[in-house]
């Protein structure tokens, strides 16, 4: 049996029962340094390492930096959409799928590092530039059949960004040529 912490290796996601004003501050810094971060981490990893899975059967270091570039980009139009609709329905996608598009493996990572700079200084404009109201607006998802307020969906996407960079760094740190 595989090791819980090569999947989540900073735990499963865990929705607050209630998001504070402090505590949406902190998501919100989270997002904001992430590209950062992950160049950082990125900068250390060697070529080989960017073909190279946190787990048995997992993706690997590229796939894992695109698909961030993918789901960071959905879910900035998922919080334009509920900050500007009433409840709208958001438009899921099947994620492995896309990671197992050929242009993932022809895409340079640099690519989605960039477009993750450029999206999040969109996104964490948006997330201050909004009243705090706004943050109790949701979407409905139709693949889980419920509604998530954006204060939830601020949580996930949070812990999204570490669990991923978590995973690139177990590659990094258990993978040295």
């Amino acid at each position: 049996m595989e090791n819980e912490q090569h999947i989540y290796p900073i735990g499963r996601f865990l929705a607050p029962e209630h998001v504070t004003p402090q505590m949406r501050l902190e998501f919100i810094a989270r997002l904001e340094s992430f590209p950062d971060r992950l160049r950082k981490v990125m900068a250390a990893l060697s070529p080989e390492q960017l073909h190279l899975s946190y787990r048995k059967n997992g993706w690997v270091a590229q796939q894992i930096i695109h698909h961030l570039a993918d789901s960071h980009m959905n879910a900035y139009i998922r919080f334009k959409l509920a900050f500007t609709e009433d409840t709208p329905v958001i438009k899921p996608y099947e994620e492995n799928a896309w990671s197992e598009l050929k242009e993932v493996f022809e895409t340079p990572v640099e690519v989605s590092i960039s477009l993750l700079e450029s999206l999040h200084i969109r996104w964490v404009n948006l997330l201050r530039s909004v009243p705090d109201n706004f943050f109790e607006r949701a979407y409905y998802h139709p693949q889980y059949q419920r509604n998530t307020t954006m204060n939830s969906a601020l949580a996930l996407y949070a812990w999204h960004a570490d669990h991923h960079l978590g995973q690139i760094e177990y590659i990094l740190n258990n993978n040295k040529g």
